[in-house]
């Protein structure tokens, strides 16, 4: 009994002075002073260390624990599991972008605070949410990993520690995209019937290179005319918007060119044969 609660008062000190140590960093680099008491009261928002332990069992069970469970056991069937969360995903997403066509306030307070923000001293909040948790056990790739931790972590320090008007625009058309690519994903859970009528995958990852050229430009133009909104988010949201930018025209590069690069030798391969055969 004795040996246990010291194990547990052990833990215990570790978490506090983990708090601590994130707290302390916080107060150092003075982003604590745009936090709001009222993000504090949301589920997972009040310290950084469970969002953190989340992420880091994530990453652990994506690249380790996962693998090693599943490596003797057979594939499980989550058809309809899928069709259910890639119809949450279009509806979540629809609404998303329906708040803000809708809605003439947000309209109004992008136009007024796109490049000025509002008064800080104001309790007022866009809430822009552009996290996606989609996971393929199949498809662990760099590209899926870094966007779910990442996104993640960067989501958390947006609503608890910084305001930036510049987000708002950048998450209207990410949720646009994600209609368009969980419409797709929807489909295709339905099985093959479904799937030998979706020609036009190759066209959402052209749509998902587009956003990050535009969500550049608008950032570029905020840096360019000097806008007062944190400057700090802008170069950050900028340097994730290269890399997912980069990543993407990597896995369309290996998915699109080289792949039909490699069919196209294959065919020309098939019809020599074949003509060698006539031939013969």
């Amino acid at each position: 009994m004795e040996k246990s609660s010291k194990i547990f008062m052990e833990k215990l000190q570790k978490k506090i002075l983990l708090d601590r140590l994130v707290h302390y960093f916080w107060k150092c680099t003075k982003i604590s002073t745009y936090a709001y008491d009222v993000v504090d009261s949301w589920f997972l928002m009040s310290t950084p260390t469970p969002v953190i332990s989340l992420v880091l069992f994530y990453l652990y069970f994506v690249l380790s624990l996962g693998p090693k469970l599943m490596e003797n056991r057979k594939p499980m069937n989550l058809k309809y599991t899928m069709v259910l969360y890639n119809l949450y995903q279009v509806v979540f997403s629809s609404w998303l972008c329906s708040r803000l066509i809708c809605s003439y306030v947000a309209l109004k307070y992008i136009y007024n605070h796109v490049c000025i923000p509002a008064d800080r001293s104001t309790n007022v909040l866009v809430p822009i949410v552009f996290f996606v948790v989609r996971k393929k056990q199949n498809q662990v790739t760099v590209l899926h990993v870094w966007h779910h931790s990442n996104m993640v972590l960067s989501t958390w320090t947006y609503l608890k520690y910084i305001r930036g008007e510049q987000a708002i625009l950048a998450g209207f058309i990410n949720s646009f995209v994600h209609v368009v690519m969980y419409s797709y994903y929807l489909l295709a859970a339905l099985g093959p019937s479904i799937q030998r009528y979706l020609w036009w995958k190759k066209y959402i990852t052209k749509l998902q290179l587009g956003q990050f050229v535009v969500i550049l430009t608008y950032l570029g133009g905020l840096v360019a005319f000097d806008c007062k909104v944190p400057r700090g988010l802008t170069w950050y949201m900028a340097a994730n918007t290269v890399i997912f930018l980069v990543l993407f025209l990597n896995f369309y590069r290996q998915a699109y060119v080289k792949k039909g690069k490699e069919q196209q030798e294959s065919q020309k391969q098939q019809l020599q044969q074949e003509a060698l055969k006539k031939c013969e």
